[in-house]
C-alpha cells in the first residue's frame, strides 16, 4: 500500500499541511527508514548511460533439489534417485525431470549449470545476492548485488529506480535481502513487499496538489540555499526526481499486471502470495512485474521465489510446486527472448545448495553444499547447453566445477561491469567488486 506521509503532528506544516522534512514513503518500498529520494540518488557511469542491461535474479528459498529438477539420476539406487523420471528436452542430449515439462520444451533457450561448488551449509540468500557468505556479508558490509549495478550503471532513466527489491519480509531472517552494506543507503533498493504490490498506486493526492507542492517545495528551497547549501542542493534533485517518480505513470504501471495482456498472464499463471514455509511465496506474478520492470528501465530486479527446504515429504512437496515453478519459470524465459529482451535481460534461477543425494527417514531430501545447479537465460550468453556434470549419485562435481562467484562474476560481466574493477564507498574508499580469485564462466560468454 502506498502511503505519503505529509504534515505529521507535532511537525510545523506549511498552508497545505506539507511539512519540509515530511517524507514521501511508499509503503513496503522504502527500505530501512530511507526517504524515497534518498533511495532515487545514484551515481551514473557516462559508460552505461545507454545500456539497457538488466538481471532478474529469482532466488529459490531453501534450495531445491538439483537430482529432481536439472539432473537426474536415473541409474542411480533406488534411495538416490527417488520417484521421478527424466524427459528429454529441446536439446540434444539434455533431460530434465518429468515434472518441468515447459522448460524441457525451453531448453534451447536455457543454460544449465550442473556443477556449482563452494557453497555452504546456511539457508540464507547472500551466497545467491552478493557473492559471499553470510558471515563475510554481514562482517564485511558486502553489498547486495542490486546495489553494487545501481552503484556503477545508475539508472537507465531519470524516473525509474535502478534496483527494485521484490522479496517479502520472510520468517527465517537471512533469506531476506541483504543491505547495501559499505556503498551507502544512497544504492539501497527499493523494496516492495510482494503483498503491496498490488494496491501499490498514487491515493489520495492528485496531480494538481502534487504539483502545488512542488512549487512550493522550490520556493521554500530557493530561501534555504542560502543557509545549508550542500544539503538543500542535494536535496533539490533528489525531491524532483521523487515527484518524477511518483507522478510518472511508469514504474506504477510496471508494477500493474492487471494492464498485461491476458492470454500472457495466462502463460505465466498466478500461483499465490501466501508464504510457504518460513520462506518465500511461489507467485508468478512477481516474474511477470519483474519482467515489466527491467522492460521499463530497472537494471536489477531481485525476486525471492518459493520454498524448497524439503527434509520431509520431499516428492509430494515437488509434485504439488513444481506444475507452478516451470510455467512460470518457462513463462518468464520465453516472454524474454519474444520480447526481444534476451541479447539485454539476464534471468538466473538458483538457490544456496542442493539436497541430498540420499533420501532420508522421512522421504525428505537434506542440505546439500557439496553441489548445485542453476538455470540461466538470457544476457547475450550462449544458451542450449549444460555445463559441468555431477557423479553417478549427484554427489559432486564430476568435470567442469563452477565456483558460485564465477556465477555472480558472469552476472557481472555480462551487464558490462568489470567484477575486478574499483568502486567507491561511502568513506571514498576504493574497493573491489569480487576477489582476485573469481572468474567468467567462458562457455557462456559470446
Amino acid at each position: 500500500m502506498l502511503t505519503l506521509e505529509f504534515g505529521k503532528s507535532g511537525r510545523k506544516a506549511f498552508c497545505d499541511g506539507l511539512s519540509r522534512r515530511s517524507f514521501l514513503q511508499i509503503g513496503g518500498v522504502a527500505a530501512a527508514g530511507l526517504t524515497f529520494p534518498q533511495l532515487l540518488r545514484a551515481e551514473k557511469s557516462a559508460s552505461h548511460a545507454n545500456s539497457r542491461k538488466a538481471v532478474i535474479n529469482v532466488y529459490l528459498t531453501g534450495g531445491i533439489s538439483h537430482q529432481d529438477t536439472v539432473d537426474l539420476k536415473p541409474d542411480a539406487p533406488k534411495e538416490i534417485r527417488g520417484e521421478f523420471h527424466p524427459i528429454a528436452t529441446s536439446v540434444e542430449g539434455m533431460e530434465f525431470c518429468e515434472i518441468l515439462p515447459k522448460l524441457a520444451q525451453s531448453a534451447h533457450r536455457t543454460a544449465v549449470l550442473r556443477s556449482i561448488i563452494g557453497l555452504r551449509d546456511e539457508h540464507s540468500s547472500f551466497h545467491t545476492l552478493t557473492g559471499y557468505g553470510m558471515n563475510e556479508t554481514k562482517r564485511d558490509g558486502r553489498p547486495h548485488c542490486g546495489s553494487v549495478i545501481a552503484k556503477v550503471m545508475g539508472p537507465a532513466n531519470p524516473i525509474t529506480p535502478p534496483f527494485v527489491d521484490l522479496f517479502p519480509t520472510m520468517q527465517h531472517k537471512p533469506y531476506n535481502s541483504p543491505d547495501s552494506g559499505y556503498l551507502g543507503r544512497t544504492v539501497s533498493a527499493v523494496r516492495a513487499d510482494g503483498e503491496d504490490l498490488a494496491s501499490m498506486k498514487l491515493r489520495f493526492v492528485s496531480p494538481s496538489q502534487f504539483t502545488d507542492r512542488q512549487r512550493l517545495l522550490q520556493q521554500v528551497d530557493a530561501f534555504r540555499r542560502h543557509v545549508d547549501t550542500l544539503m538543500v542542493e542535494a536535496m533539490d534533485v533528489s525531491y524532483q526526481r521523487a515527484f518524477d517518480v511518483l507522478t510518472s505513470s511508469r514504474l506504477v504501471e510496471a508494477l500493474d499486471v492487471e494492464k498485461e495482456d491476458p492470454a500472457l498472464r495466462e502463460k505465466y499463471g498466478k500461483g499465490s502470495p501466501k508464504h510457504l514455509g518460513d520462506g518465500g511465496p511461489l507467485w508468478n506474478d512477481q516474474l511477470l512485474i519483474a519482467r515489466r520492470l527491467v522492460e521499463a528501465g530497472v537494471r536489477c530486479v531481485t525476486v525471492a521465489y518459493g520454498f524448497w527446504d524439503t527434509h520431509g515429504n520431499h516428492f509430494k512437496t515437488m509434485r504439488q510446486q513444481c506444475p507452478t515453478f516451470d510455467q512460470g519459470i518457462a513463462a518468464l524465459i520465453n516472454d524474454i527472448y519474444d520480447r526481444g529482451l534476451d541479447k539485454d535481460v539476464l534471468v538466473m534461477v538458483w538457490g544456496e545448495f542442493g539436497r541430498t543425494p540420499k533420501i532420508n527417514k522421512d522421504a525428505g531430501r537434506d542440505h546439500w553444499p557439496r553441489v548445485n545447479s542453476a538455470i540461466l537465460a538470457g544476457g547475450g550468453l550462449k544458451v542450449g547447453q549444460a555445463i559441468g556434470t555431477t557423479d553417478k549419485i549427484g554427489d559432486s562435481a564430476a568435470t567442469r566445477p563452477i565456483h558460485y562467484l564465477d556465477v555472480i562474476h558472469t552476472m557481472y560481466q555480462a551487464l558490462g561491469i568489470d567484477p575486478h574493477s574499483f568502486i567507491r564507498d561511502v568513506n571514498e574508499r576504493p574497493v573491489t567488486i569480487l576477489p582476485e580469485s573469481s572468474r567468467p564462466i567462458s562457455e557462456l560468454l559470446a
